[in-house]
């Protein structure tokens, strides 16, 4: 039987607590499915300050490479000594380092849950190496420069090849669901860069004839998304419209302290709530592992695939199904409007899973 070693980075604010219940509702559900995993606790954020100097310590990033993949606590980089915020972020850092390019954040209506929009189940996959992210898009230092003391410039990169396997990405998702892509760009002002975006991803769409294809110009498609999010299926964008289009679709669905993610290239994943790390409420047990354990979830069904191992897609569904069903009866914690802590909530996930084997 494969043992998976799955990295545990708990991070900054709230992170520890978060990362802890999710490790826990997956512990429980790969004893109950019977599935070997090693969780590997590797130093991130103020932890890897204080034992490497780095929030991202070079022992960490080679750790990763050994691993099947990993989870991601939020980070608290706005706060770190100004010598690392100068530098990549721990998650930007990985995405750069490890060709993570494609960020995948699906919004999704949730019982118990209030939504703006009504039912939707839409997925964004965003670029994550180059578009208009500065930080992302050079071989070695920054796209921007300050001219004067008056004047900045940045740049926005777009390349085939990163258009191409983005494209490749959300349209095999798309033949998995309900065969719909829409392209977001703003080509009619932005012709080279976004049109290349656009064109190349019209120009992929080709091999995918039963995927009925449209696009937006991203303004318009933020409109779209508030009046008629339930319409759209899988949602293709560069690296900045891809992230604000996600923060906007999961508050519309609920919540952004909700929404989950994954970062992924052909051979490995991490997954990462798109929420922060709230310093604030660090330490009193109420953070919501709700988009950490959905971005678990989301691993566990990229694994499931990339190793052909149904099991681990049926840790995942356990999961959900779990924590659905906690919303549900009313379980949640005090963002939500509930009275549970964040190790309660987890409890209460893990007692579902346990009930479900029983019946």
């Amino acid at each position: 039987m494969t043992t998976y070693r799955l990295g545990v980075l708990a991070g900054d604010g709230i992170g520890p607590e978060i990362v802890s219940a999710t490790v826990e509702a997956f512990k429980t559900a790969a004893d109950k499915v019977g599935v070997n995993i090693d969780w590997i606790d590797l130093p991130m954020g103020w932890e890897g300050i204080k034992q490497y100097n780095d929030p991202l310590p070079e022992f960490t990033t080679n750790a990763l490479k050994d691993t099947h993949g990993w989870i991601l606590g939020p980070h608290d980089s706005a706060a770190y000594p100004l010598e690392h915020k100068v530098k990549l972020n721990p998650s930007g850092a990985l995405r750069h380092t490890l060709d993570l390019f494609a960020n995948i954040r699906p919004a999704k209506t949730m019982p118990g849950i209030k939504s703006v929009v009504g039912e939707a189940d839409l997925v964004i996959f965003r670029e994550n190496t180059e578009g208009f992210y500065a930080d992302r898009n050079m071989f070695a230092g920054h796209g921007e420069w300050q001219i004067t003391e008056d004047v900045v410039v940045t740049s926005g990169v777009f390349t085939r090849k990163a258009v191409e396997r983005i494209a490749h990405a959300a349209f095999k998702m798309a033949m998995k669901r309900r065969k719909k892509v829409t392209i977001v760009h703003k080509a009619n002002v932005l012709r080279l860069s976004t049109g290349l975006f656009l064109n190349v991803c019209r120009e992929v769409a080709k091999q995918y004839p039963e995927v009925t294809v449209d696009d937006y110009h991203i303004d318009a498609m933020a409109a779209h998304l508030v009046r008629r999010a339930k319409d759209f299926d899988v949602i293709v964008t560069e690296n900045m419209y891809g992230d604000i289009l996600s923060d906007l679709a999961g508050e519309l669905v609920g919540s952004l302290g909700l929404a989950p993610s994954i970062n992924a290239n052909a051979t490995v994943a991490m997954a990462q709530a798109a929420h922060g790390s709230a310093p604030d409420i660090a330490g009193l047990n109420i953070g919501n592992p709700t988009g950490m354990m959905l971005s678990t979830v989301m691993l566990m069904e990229w694994l499931a695939e990339r190793h052909n191992d149904n099991n681990l897609e049926e840790i995942g569904k356990l999961v959900e199904q779990s924590l659905y069903q906690s919303l549900k009866d009313g379980i949640k914690t005090k963002d939500l409007g509930g009275n549970a802590s964040t190790s309660e909530f987890a409890k209460a996930i893990s007692e579902r899973i346990n009930q479900i084997f029983v019946n």
